[in-house]
């Protein structure tokens, strides 16, 4: 599978004319859709279910670091399963330190907003022109610092979120090209 970094979709939500962002990254593979029906729902579900347990384990971490300095975590995702099977991907819906901004059929936008930065991340699915079954599955990441701490903490970040944001998208296409 090849992953390769690219620009954020023109018709992704987060792509507006006049917006600016402190950090924008794009990463894009190609997706086989064998029964060209998968949805945007079933791509934020396997953006959950496709994280290899060390970056899980990364953001146990994170979370154990940032409570220091009152920063939102991830809190307890008891019964974790149960959560995303009712999780529906709705405006307003939360999971983990995930909360669901927006919504279509071909995106989903998931971030938060805390006192040192806003992050939002895309899942955009995109149909290729004579090609019914192949898509291109893109992950956006933005991000727009809110002071000088959300710039420092962003700078060992960064190098840590563009080797993840891969590994997930190969994960959400395997995941996803095995149902």
């Amino acid at each position: 599978m090849i992953i390769i970094k690219t620009k954020l979709p023109d018709k992704s939500f987060l792509n507006w004319k006049d917006k600016k962002y402190d950090y924008v990254d794009s990463f894009q593979a190609d997706l086989i859709d064998k029964n060209d029906n998968i949805t945007s729902t079933d791509i934020g579900k396997a953006f959950f279910t496709s994280v290899p347990d060390w970056v899980d384990k990364l953001f146990t971490l994170r979370d154990k670091i940032v409570n220091i300095f009152g920063l939102k975590t991830s809190g307890s995702l008891r019964n974790r399963q149960d959560q995303l099977d009712k999780l529906k991907f709705e405006h307003g819906e939360q999971f983990g330190l995930f909360k669901v901004f927006y919504k279509t059929g071909n995106e989903i936008i998931l971030g938060e907003d805390d006192k040192h930065l806003n992050f939002r991340a895309s899942l955009f699915l995109e149909k290729q022109k004579n090609e019914q079954l192949k898509k291109k599955l893109i992950i956006s990441t933005t991000v727009e610092f809110n002071n000088w701490f959300g710039r420092l903490y962003f700078l060992p970040v960064r190098p840590i979120h563009q080797v993840i944001v891969p590994i997930i998208l190969k994960g959400i296409i395997k995941h996803l090209e095995r149902r």
